[in-house]
């Protein structure tokens, strides 16, 4: 199953717009625009997951908590479904027409109190968030200083946005982060004067990397460069929602420094295993979104299957019943981290350069750690090590151009409470299997074709089933 996957995958990157010629100008144009991806092997192909139907194991969903593999959202969502019998699947209509009802401002209401906030807003996703976020916020003259490596939708928000000053900052770089706001202060009269607002745009977990905001570090910069109240904190909390801090507020409610942010986005498809997400700020914010944000104006409001599924999930996290899958997954990587540092083949394979576990440095002196984990590799090698892995049962992702930048290929791991030691004992040996077969191959000492066992077999399946055009 995992090769005929694979194989399809891999079909699925075979340019085709010299097939083409002879259709339509409109898909003929398509097909070439989908050939630049194509060439990159970097095309997105939907395909069917390994590990729903047990064919694999899951280091590759989102679903950190194992609120959808264990069953037990679904079971709260069915009580809360009998509770509400009578509530429409749809409300038909924008929020500012018809379509607010009373059960939806009621779970608003109540994630805004659990996360120690004024207000919440209710949006589609993550994606629809971060991008009214930014238009509807910053005001002409304003500033928005920003991690290089936050989500695409928020830089697609910032593209967007009124705002003429966007100035990115380097990675988690605090230095960079105190020579930007400097240089915005000097650049910046309006700013300078307290006329104008600086928006710091950051996450709590970043999506690629695996690591953590030096949030506090942060704060205390802006504290001592920027003029009292010129500067405004967004941080997007994806990825630490029901994660991090006391069961599962994010980041923000970890350090404390909920009245340091005026704006915090959480979203429901990852660890919450739902759909949506909620902007958390004053009554001022929530009403510049209702009002500027397009996205919001122009939408259906959210219907009750979606809230009632969210507010199932904060219910499980509200009355403790994720803490132990919170402690389970810091339990779990930390023991992958010294694990795989204490294998000799991944140690000689790290040296040669053929990969590395940048997060597993110094993981012992860190409070907490993500249950996102990259394995860094050589260019093209990620695609090479997710197929050793889909044969060993071992569901992963690679990521590459244009989801990360050139050069820094990668196979993101993500691990969940329901993870056992035993299923991270076999990734670890697979993954030290596959570097000592890569170092045999650079060193001349493997196959001739230079080309790993697993890609192998999954181009021979291409060719017996006639799968090459």
């Amino acid at each position: 199953m995992a090769a005929s996957m694979l194989a399809e995958w891999i079909k699925s990157q075979q340019l085709r717009g010299p097939a083409a010629k002879g259709a339509t100008t409109f898909h003929r144009n398509l097909e070439e625009a989908l050939d630049v991806r194509r060439r990159g092997h970097g095309l997105y192909a939907l395909k069917k997951s390994l590990w729903r139907n047990g064919a694999a194991v899951d280091f590759n969903s989102s679903d950190a908590l194992s609120l959808g593999a264990s069953g037990r959202l679904r079971a709260e969502f069915n009580k809360e479904l009998e509770r509400y019998p009578d509530l429409p699947p749809g409300p038909t209509s924008s929020r500012i027409m018809d379509g607010n009802y009373e059960y939806l401002e009621m779970v608003e209401e109540e994630i805004a109190r659990f996360h120690e906030a004024e207000t919440a807003l209710f949006l589609g996703s993550g994606y629809d968030a971060n991008v009214a976020v930014f238009c509807a916020i910053p005001r002409p003259g304003d500033a928005i200083l920003y991690d290089e490596l936050i989500h695409a939708s928020a830089h697609d928000g910032i593209q967007q946005s009124q705002v003429a000053c966007r100035i990115p900052f380097h990675h988690n770089d605090v230095e960079a982060f105190r020579d930007a706001l400097e240089s915005i202060v000097h650049s910046q009269p309006l700013i300078r004067q307290g006329k104008r607002c600086v928006i710091v745009a950051v996450e709590s977990v970043y999506s690629m990397d695996g690591d953590i905001c030096p949030l506090q570090d942060l704060i205390d910069a802006v504290k001592e460069i920027m003029p009292v109240g010129s500067t405004q904190f967004y941080v997007d909390e994806a990825h630490a929602t029901g994660v991090l801090g006391p069961r599962g507020g994010g980041l923000v409610h970890e350090l404390g420094v909920e009245k340091e942010v005026a704006i915090r986005l959480h979203t429901f498809g990852k660890a919450l295993a739902s759909t949506g997400a909620v902007v958390l700020g004053s009554k001022t914010v929530k009403s510049a979104l209702i009002n500027f944000a397009r996205g919001i104006i122009f939408t259906t409001a959210p219907g009750f299957p979606t809230v009632a599924a969210v507010r199932s999930a904060y219910t499980l996290m509200a009355t403790g019943q994720t803490m132990q899958a919170q402690e389970t997954i810091q339990v779990v990587v930390r023991y992958f981290f010294e694990a795989i540092a204490s294998n000799p083949t991944w140690q000689e394979a790290e040296n040669h350069g053929i990969l590395s576990v940048p997060l597993s440095y110094n993981w012992k002196q860190k409070p907490f750690v993500s249950h996102i984990v990259p394995i860094c590799t050589r260019p093209q090698y990620s695609y090479w090590l997710v197929f050793h892995l889909a044969f060993r049962k071992l569901s992963t992702y690679p990521l590459e151009y244009p989801v990360i930048p050139k050069g820094q290929s990668r196979v993101r791991l993500t691990f969940h409470s329901h993870n056992t030691k035993e299923q991270i004992d076999e990734l670890i040996s697979a993954i030290c299997n596959w570097a000592q077969e890569m170092m045999e191959i650079e060193l001349g000492q493997g196959e001739i074709n230079r080309i790993p066992k697993a890609a192998r077999q999954v181009y021979s399946l291409m060719n017996s089933d006639n799968m090459i055009e």
